[in-house]
């Protein structure tokens, strides 16, 4: 069956055929230039040396050894090889010296640049140690008739030749592993920065998801034990119910239009502590009283600081909804020279029941405040509660700016 070809999308036909040959790994194009620049070059190089005219058999080995090129991506080494066979039959023949050294050049390129650099080297030294022999001491057997042994100088200046060929190969091959490592970290800064970037946002996800599931899922009880002999106070459950719903899935929205094009800017800034009443009133809708307290003077938080310390306060009343006995919970927040501290507390005692929990929240929390530098501690009071110690240190160029009060008693 023929393999099946992309569909033509306009230009002349054989432009099409052209890039699927080269495609394929075959270099049509380039060695076709190089065949006629190397035919035509020696036959006005072949003028003045006395060597052989050019015959038939003098075009079919330069054919042969421009040709062969044809394979220099598929197959290196057989090119490099059967370019410098070729040319050293057609200088052993008495043909005039030429452009036919380029095709050896261009095959010692391509073989060692593509890692085959032994071949290369024993292909071209080869070439080196025939031409020595043909030139020096082989000249008497071999046509054309009367010739003499090639001046030392002219072998110098082949070795020298020789030498800068696969100099030139080399430095081309480091370079070229040099750009292929910068390019393979480069994609692995990629990755890294679209994990990190995941990461982040199922982070974000599980705190948004987490806090008002559990809202839920306290007022779903509530509305279903309430049903029967309190359906105004069912009613309510249910209000608050859609109400955290639908916060939830425009937080949802909010993180999922990160994924828009790069460069595009966010259509909602981040929650930051501005926002910190709207837990609270979440927390009461769940049955929650929430105190509310700061020490020091405010100040501007930036954006990464203010999202970390929203959610590890968010994070830290969902855990007290989920597994705290206690119906009311404390926020503290500190603002210091470049740092703020939270600290949230419960009366417990921990209840051991799970709304649905994925037990990751801690371990968020903790992230958040390790990305900022920051510390975190949570852990069990002496007194039977709960309590999460935040630490983060931020740094910024409005941070001297003085945000609006916050309330200091929000009940």
């Amino acid at each position: 069956m023929d393999e099946l070809q992309p569909p033509h999308r306009g230009g002349p036909p054989w432009r099409s055929g052209a890039r699927s040959r080269t495609a394929a790994g075959l270099p049509w194009v380039s060695t076709a230039v190089l065949l006629v620049f190397v035919m035509v070059g020696t036959g006005f190089a072949e003028e003045g040396q006395g060597r052989r005219p050019l015959d038939l058999a003098a075009r079919l080995l330069l054919l042969v050894a421009v040709g062969v090129l044809l394979l220099r991506r598929r197959r290196p080494v057989v090119a490099v090889a059967t370019t410098c066979a070729a040319t050293l039959v057609y200088l052993a023949a008495g043909y005039p010296y030429g452009p036919v050294f380029v095709a050896v050049a261009v095959g010692c390129f391509s073989a060692i640049v593509t890692g085959h650099r032994e071949a290369a080297w024993w292909s071209l030294g080869g070439l080196w140690a025939g031409h020595v022999l043909v030139s020096h001491w082989l000249y008497r057997w071999l046509p054309p008739d009367g010739d003499r042994a090639a001046p030392w100088t002219q072998q110098g200046f082949i070795t020298a030749w020789v030498v800068a060929v696969v100099a030139a190969a080399e430095l081309l091959r480091v370079r070229r592993e040099q750009w292929a490592a910068a390019r393979a970290e480069r994609e692995a800064a990629e990755r890294r920065r679209a994990d990190e970037e995941r990461l982040r946002m199922a982070r974000e996800l599980h705190d948004v998801l987490a806090h008002s599931v559990s809202v839920i899922n306290v007022q779903a009880g509530v509305g279903l034990a309430l049903l029967d002999s309190d359906p105004e106070q069912a009613r309510t459950a249910l209000t608050t119910i859609k109400g955290a719903s639908k916060e939830a899935l425009d937080e949802v929205r909010q993180v999922l239009a990160n994924l828009r094009t790069p460069g595009d800017a966010p259509t909602s800034p981040a929650p930051g502590l501005d926002r910190l009443p709207e837990l609270v009133e979440q927390a009461a809708a769940a049955g929650l009283t929430v105190t509310v307290g700061s020490e020091g003077d405010p100040v501007a938080v930036p954006p990464g600081a203010g999202l970390a310390a929203f959610r590890i306060v968010q994070e830290a009343l969902t855990n007290v909804v989920r597994h705290s006995g206690s119906r009311t919970a404390e926020v503290h927040i500190g603002y210091g020279s470049g740092r703020l501290r939270l600290r949230i507390d419960d009366a417990g005692p921990a209840t051991g029941g799970d709304a649905g929990g994925s037990g990751n929240g801690l371990v968020g929390m903790r992230e958040r405040a390790a990305a900022l530098g920051g510390t975190i501690e949570a852990g069990p009071r002496p007194d039977g509660g709960f309590r999460v110690l935040a630490e983060l240190p931020f740094t910024g160029p409005d941070r001297d700016r003085r945000p609006p009060e916050p309330p200091e008693e929000t009940t």
